[in-house]
């Protein structure tokens, strides 16, 4: 992990994964009309509440909601931090 960005409580600091370039068929996508990522890496988990325990850990692939999370930017790369309840599965 080389981010020095430790997320609080119960949220996720998430790299999203490059938006799909090309469809199934071979058509290739203008950048005006990609969708957003909905799938990351975990990069950092913060340590959870009282009550409840993180059950995500850093490395995993997840899927989010499309407008989930806040969006920011560290180094030069693209990060998104959310809450554990905004993610929707671990693949």
């Amino acid at each position: 992990m080389g981010v020095n960005i430790k997320p609080l409580a119960d949220r996720v600091l998430i790299e999203p994964m490059e938006a799909e370039t090309k469809t199934a068929s071979g058509i290739i996508i203008p950048d005006t009309a990609k969708e957003k990522p909905q799938k990351g890496k975990v990069v950092a988990v913060g340590p959870g509440k009282k009550d409840e325990p993180m059950t995500v850990k850093g490395g995993e692939t997840v899927l989010y909601g499309k407008y989930a999370g806040t969006e920011l930017k560290f180094d030069g790369k693209d990060y998104i931090i959310m809450r554990e309840s905004d993610i929707l599965a671990i693949i």
